[in-house]
């Protein structure tokens, strides 16, 4: 049984994921020789994550945005998920999809609306860099439904980087397997049977606001040689 916090911090965490990411980029051989690496945070909380990978490899830092769509009644339960370009999931399970269109819609709507203001708030420091041809390593704090990495991942896909790569340090042990049919990797540092929370596996695990993951961001893109400061 693993004992409990298995994590410090999101930096920690971050720091450790950064090594497994390092070894597995590096089982990749000529793809990863000949395509850039690009670790794509999924906000807010996967930016503390993600800066700490970014500064290894030496590589852009970029966003992800994706909100879950959730009934008026309980905006804490998923029942679909969101990018702000408009990619969509919906959940599977039966009482969700006998869902009037009319609340679906609405719901999706207010998901997307948020998840376009909130990627507005991270365009001025944003790296100019596209997927296409890139090994896209997509990054989050943990994995509970997955319905957000899962519509991230799809979003990704449609701009075609060489390789995806889903991170995170912690997952249920039942969502690994689901998560590599949106991944051609899935790196998970941990991964209990019983999980109930992503917080749990932290010491601490504060609400991350903007000002830190926009710091998150820029700290993450000063050390790509690449890009203008």
């Amino acid at each position: 049984m693993a004992e409990f916090p298995l994590f410090h911090d999101r930096h920690d965490a971050g720091h450790q994921l950064a090594q497994a990411v390092l070894a597995e980029l590096a089982s990749l051989g000529r793809i990863q020789a000949s395509a850039q690496p690009i670790v794509y945070a999924l906000p807010k909380g996967g930016l503390p994550i993600a800066e700490p990978l970014a500064q290894l490899l030496h590589c852009p830092l970029d966003v992800v945005v994706a909100k879950k769509v959730t009934r008026p009644e309980n905006p804490e339960l998923a029942i679909g998920a969101v990018t702000a370009d408009g990619h969509v999931i919906r959940s599977r399970q039966e009482c969700f999809m006998q869902l009037d269109n009319g609340t679906w819609r609405s719901a999706l709507q207010q998901a997307q609306t948020k998840a376009q203001e909130q990627l507005t708030q991270f365009e001025s420091v944003r790296p100019q860099v596209k997927p296409q041809g890139a090994i896209a390593i997509l990054v989050d704090d943990g994995i509970a439904t997955g319905m957000t990495m899962a519509v991230a991942a799809r979003a990704l896909r449609a701009k075609r980087p060489a390789r995806i790569l889903i991170c995170a340090p912690v997952a249920p042990k039942h969502m690994v397997q689901s998560l590599e049919h949106w991944g051609d990797r899935v790196i998970i540092l941990a991964s209990p049977e019983s999980f109930f929370s992503v917080s749990r596996f932290y010491g601490e695990f504060h609400q991350v606001e903007m000002e830190e993951a926009l710091e998150c961001m820029k700290r993450g893109n000063q050390a790509d040689p690449t890009l203008k400061s």
